[in-house]
């Protein structure tokens, strides 16, 4: 069955962390579109240095959750600290909450879940240096290398992709989640 993803990041996600997810869900057949506040195209962060730059295929203000099947977030410093201070990304990210889709998120990704409010009591995980941010969001954080929550499925680093990508698939395919809200 068709479906069709938003990928929302901007400058400085971590390229393997955007990279790896986009290539596992193109490959079940289905579109996954980069969605960035900006057009044209948003430069990656490879591990210790400046990536690849990566075509925006619609900007915040073209595209709708209600146009996607579900939302990855993939982590780096950079991205999820300048997304989460961006209120028509943390707008776009709780509608997909609203609309009960599956949500992912990896490493840094989950901060901009925190600034969302949408982690209160969810079983989440995330790259370590953010655990106590989670939590005293009250998310019940865990140290595992995915993590996967009525929807919402989350990951350490990059050495999880495996996992991550997988349990993304999966929780995709099992369509909307109604325990998935806000």
């Amino acid at each position: 069955m068709f479906k069709k993803i938003a990928i929302l990041a901007t400058h400085g996600f971590e390229e393997s962390e955007l990279k790896s997810p986009k290539e596992h869900l193109e490959q079940q057949g289905w579109t996954a579109h980069i969605i960035s506040p900006e057009a044209g195209t948003i430069k990656a962060w490879a591990e210790k240095d400046w990536g690849k730059e990566y075509t925006v295929d619609k900007t915040l203000n073209e595209a709708s959750a209600s146009d996607y099947d579900a939302l990855m977030l993939p982590g780096g410093v950079i991205n999820p600290d300048t997304l989460r201070t961006n209120d028509t990304a943390l707008s776009f990210v709780r509608d997909f909450f609203e609309q009960h889709k599956p949500v992912g998120a990896i490493c840094h990704g989950p901060q901009i879940l925190i600034s969302a409010e949408v982690v209160k009591g969810r079983n989440m995980t995330s790259v370590k240096s953010i655990s106590k941010d989670l939590k005293n969001a009250g998310a019940d954080w865990e140290d595992s290398e995915v993590v996967t929550d009525h929807g919402l499925v989350t990951s350490r680093t990059p050495e999880d992709l495996p996992a991550f990508n997988k349990k993304l698939v999966e929780e995709i395919n099992e369509g909307k989640h109604e325990e998935q809200t806000v």
